[in-house]
């Protein structure tokens, strides 16, 4: 396993409909995030937050956009910000904010893995698929386009140049249970991987995500993991704006955790969708930093009984 990290703040919310997304990385930090890898043997630098100027508005063909302007200044400061902390860390967390941050971590996580000769990989776990482009988006909000964009699907002019896509058919998503019509097609189109709620509920979440960790380990490839509160069950984890019930449950997020970590895989990690606006007294914060900690190592007998839960 890796042995140094670094962490990044996207204070973004510009992507998303309900304001507060802005605070998840204070969230995080407040909830010990660095202390708690730092205890598992991991050296932590905290590189800070993510900052944009002012942006001047920036019109488009579907009038439902909003905060494009500044929508795209994040992706270009978070895509040159992310790949230096790919440079210096061996696993960088990205810390958000909304889920459009995802358009400027991957890309440049696309641009590190081709650098070193491989390809990236993605795991999307989320409810989701997040595939809409500038000119399908009916509700506007731009944390639903960045897998659409850094897979090069056409539509995305207003978007920072894409450099290094990510192959669709590298791409896997679990915990889906929320498709617009426009993504459920493109899905069928361009060959993501994708495993529903129903079909977790049928086979279990370690059948398909060892199937697709195979697919990273016999490519040589490198792994970026997308993690949207939304991907939980909202009753353990109720501080994200677009809540859809039947998530994955405790015991099912930490499995997943445990055995990523066991591949060895994983070589950057976002954190997406916390909104400690409409958290209970940190609870989500408290459990995105537990499920990280199983990520870098720690294990059900180094867990201590907690009252959160």
């Amino acid at each position: 396993m890796a042995d140094t990290c670094a962490l990044l703040g996207a204070p973004i919310e510009t992507g998303a409909s309900q304001r507060g997304c802005l605070m998840g990385p204070a969230s995080l930090r407040t909830a010990g995030l660095d202390e708690e890898l730092a205890s598992l043997g991991w050296e932590v630098t905290d590189l800070g937050d993510v900052t944009i100027p002012p942006q001047a508005p920036m019109p488009h063909a579907n009038p439902a956009l909003h905060h494009l302007a500044e929508t795209s200044a994040w992706i270009a400061a978070l895509g040159a910000r992310a790949h230096e902390a790919g440079q210096v860390a061996d696993l960088p967390i990205f810390m958000g904010g909304d889920h459009s941050l995802s358009a400027g971590t991957v890309p440049a996580m696309a641009r590190r893995a081709q650098e070193a000769g491989k390809p990236l990989f993605v795991l999307w776990l989320d409810a989701h698929p997040d595939l809409h482009t500038l000119h399908t988006s009916q509700s506007g909000n731009l944390h639903g386009t960045p897998v659409a964009y850094f897979t090069g699907q056409e539509g995305f002019d207003a978007y920072p140049p894409l450099v290094v896509p990510v192959d669709p058919r590298n791409v896997c998503m679990m915990g889906i249970r929320s498709v617009d019509a426009a993504e459920r097609t493109r899905i069928r189109d361009i060959g993501i991987e994708v495993h529903d709620m129903r079909s977790i509920d049928e086979t279990g979440v370690l059948a398909p995500l060892r199937a697709f960790l195979a697919r990273v380990k016999a490519a040589g490839g490198m792994l970026h993991l997308s993690f949207d509160v939304d991907f939980l069950e909202p009753g353990i984890a109720p501080a994200v704006g677009t809540t859809v019930p039947g998530g994955a449950t405790f015991r099912e997020a930490h499995l997943i955790m445990e055995e990523l970590c066991d591949s060895d895989l994983v070589t950057s990690l976002d954190l997406v969708e916390l909104n400690p606006f409409l958290d209970e007294r940190g609870k989500t914060a408290k459990l995105l930093c537990d499920l990280t900690a199983s990520l870098f190592g720690r294990r059900v007998m180094d867990r201590m009984t907690s009252s959160s839960f």
